[in-house]
């Protein structure tokens, strides 16, 4: 469809404090999933970009990781990602939690947005966790720090207002063409989306410091017989002591990981897979920029 038939298109990020609900709001849109959820901090850790299309427009959204205060390179690079979106986009999402006040992380992206053109629309996640009345003076709040272009509330969880918000974001896209073919839903490889499943899975079983020390690659592709796919992930962690946690007595930790993993990738593929998992020590990689590249973490993405 050409510009004369009114086709629209464009680019829209989503930008937001940690954990307050970017990837559920793209995966319920995407009715599937496209990006790893946790409810620990700083689950996305790259830019991924994601397509939807309407009848009449293709709106392609970036999820960015969540804005924080960075205790190593990794984190530096990480809020760099998730800042360097806010140009040349059509327009921003930026996303809060209903029942919280505007906090240091929220006042720190608004502060972001001085001398931005792009227009920028609130959007207060998690409405089902609050009662409606609670609503009103939160968004009287935001109100008073930042003009935002739209305040529109939602909820990930359930799906409330989410045809509201996909109109509205139509609203802003300009005339343009379809960017992206209608079967691609991201630019990521199946590589990287078979990863990050791996590491979905560690963030969900594990706890305390595992989590963030944790990069997953994915080392080999084999086509077998009978339509099996042999898949090799090595999980990488920086210390013994992690290495340890993360196979657990007798294998046990590992193999759980690997087996919800293996679930939700053959899903993706639709067929079958034997999946190996293999843990390895990189020391410290987290603040090296040579291991950074190494492990998918590119600064300059």
């Amino acid at each position: 469809m050409s510009k004369k038939d009114g086709f629209k298109s464009g680019f829209i990020t989503l930008i937001g404090r940690t954990n307050v609900g970017k990837s559920s709001l793209l995966n319920k849109i995407a009715g599937r999933k496209v990006a790893i959820m946790s409810d620990k901090p700083q689950t996305t850790r790259n830019r991924i970009l994601f397509v939807f299309n309407r009848e009449n427009s293709q709106v392609i959204f970036l999820d960015t990781p969540g804005i924080h205060k960075p205790k190593h390179r990794l984190g530096e690079q990480l809020v760099q990602v998730a800042l360097r979106t806010l140009h040349d986009v059509d327009a921003i999402l930026f996303l809060v939690e209903a029942g919280q006040p505007p906090g240091p992380g929220d006042k720190f992206i608004m502060n972001r947005f001085q001398g931005l053109k792009t227009p920028i629309l609130l959007i207060i996640n998690k409405i089902d966790l609050v009662k409606r009345e609670e609503l009103l003076p939160l968004m009287e709040q935001y109100s008073k720090l930042y003009n935002f272009s739209e305040i529109i509330p939602v909820s990930a969880l359930t799906g409330e207002n989410l045809s509201s918000l996909l109109g509205t974001v139509e609203n802003y896209l300009p005339p343009g063409p379809k960017y992206y073919p209608d079967d691609v839903v991201t630019d990521r490889p199946e590589t990287f989306i078979m990863a990050e499943l791996v590491r979905e899975k560690v963030l969900q079983l594990t706890s305390q410091e595992i989590p963030h020390s944790v990069a997953v690659i994915i080392e080999g592709l084999e086509e077998r017989p009978n339509e099996i796919v042999a898949v090799r992930a090595v999980i990488y962690t920086e210390r013994e002591s992690q290495k340890g946690i993360l196979i657990g007595k007798g294998g046990r930790m590992l193999k759980k990981i690997g087996e919800m993993a293996r679930q939700e990738i053959e899903s993706l593929l639709g067929s079958k897979i034997y999946l190996s998992l293999w843990v390895k020590v990189k020391p410290g990689w987290r603040n090296k920029e040579e291991q950074l590249w190494s492990l998918g973490y590119r600064s300059k993405e």
